[in-house]
């Protein structure tokens, strides 16, 4: 009997607060004209002070519960994708175990950074048609807001801070995962990092330790160049191509930079699915908000052909082709 996984439900927490384009107007030199042409973003939530990635994370769980009414007494791993833990340790995932109570539950966070919700779905997949594991969370949460310079005109606007989870699941006769792909490009790895133990690995004259430092150009050079390759690398594994995609996901790091990467790839921009626009670059969380948001929008149907593609700080990719099976 074949194990296969299942995307069953969806959910997501963004925090109340609203930080406008005009707000930014009022610390840094920027207007909304020049940031919605550059990137896209109108708008981005910010974390309360006493708010976390496992609060946000939690929050997301909630709603996916609540709009699916799923029983979660089951589920047996929890996959947290963040690039700012509330801890260094104990993991988020394990706040979030205990926030929910599952007592026979494994927990463990990754950090692949803009890729990490991309790969926590791969990673599922993985588990449960192994046989290892039959119902699992995977989760994409940031509180990018508290490690952001508000100094930097260039990086500041772009994050924001938000959550949301995918529930996958054991399945005997139907699957949502048809193909993925995975690369790293560590050479470039200083083109977007926050410095931690190893402060001085990038940057040694660095002030604030801790902050999110960008090369926004070098990114920017980086993605268009290698995610139309990584779209090629991981329809060729399958008998689908670019025209047979209903959906295209990727990374919502910046609407310029995706119209791009679409003209590259031959495909249309009226099918990438962005969360930017109202939460602004949000790393792990960008491509669940996105789909989530879809579904809110009524866009999506069930059997939907989607391409999730992540990419960012390492500098790393994942990709996963799937069947919207909602």
């Amino acid at each position: 009997m074949n194990s296969l996984a299942k995307i069953t439900a969806h959910g997501k927490y963004v925090p109340s607060k609203v930080m406008t384009n005009e707000d930014f107007e009022k610390i840094v030199e920027t207007s909304d004209e020049w940031i919605q042409q550059r990137t896209g973003i109108k708008e981005r939530r910010i974390t309360a002070d006493n708010e976390y990635t496992s609060d946000m994370s939690y929050q997301a769980i909630l709603n996916l519960k609540e709009k699916y009414n799923v029983d979660l007494t089951d589920v047996d791993m929890i996959i947290n994708a963040t690039m700012t833990p509330d801890y260094k340790t104990p993991s988020v995932a394990a706040y979030v175990q205990a926030r929910l109570g599952l007592k026979q539950c494994g927990s463990l966070d990754i950090n692949a950074a803009c890729a990490g919700f991309a790969y926590g779905l791969n990673i599922a997949n993985g588990l449960i048609t192994s046989g290892q594991h039959k119902k699992v969370l995977v989760v994409g949460a940031e509180a990018l807001s508290k490690i952001t310079d508000y100094k930097d005109r260039n990086t500041c606007i772009l994050f924001g801070d938000g959550a949301a989870a995918f529930l996958v699941e054991y399945s005997e006769d139907e699957t949502s995962f048809i193909a993925s792909s995975t690369g790293t490009d560590g050479e470039k790895g200083k083109y977007l990092y926050s410095t931690d133990l190893s402060n001085k690995m990038f940057d040694e004259d660095m002030e604030n330790p801790g902050y999110i430092v960008q090369n926004g150009r070098g990114v920017y050079k980086w993605a268009v160049t290698n995610v139309p390759q990584v779209i090629q690398n991981t329809l060729s594994q399958t008998e689908y191509s670019i025209d047979d995609l209903n959906w295209f996901v990727p990374h919502s790091a910046n609407a310029r930079m995706i119209e791009a990467i679409c003209k590259k790839s031959g495909i249309s921009y009226d099918k990438a699915l962005m969360s930017l626009q109202y939460f602004g670059n949000t790393s792990s969380a960008t491509i669940p908000l996105a789909i989530d948001l879809a579904m809110e929008q009524q866009k999506l149907n069930k059997g939907d052909l989607m391409l999730l593609v992540g990419f960012g700080g390492g500098l790393t990719y994942a990709s996963t082709l799937i069947k919207w099976t909602i």
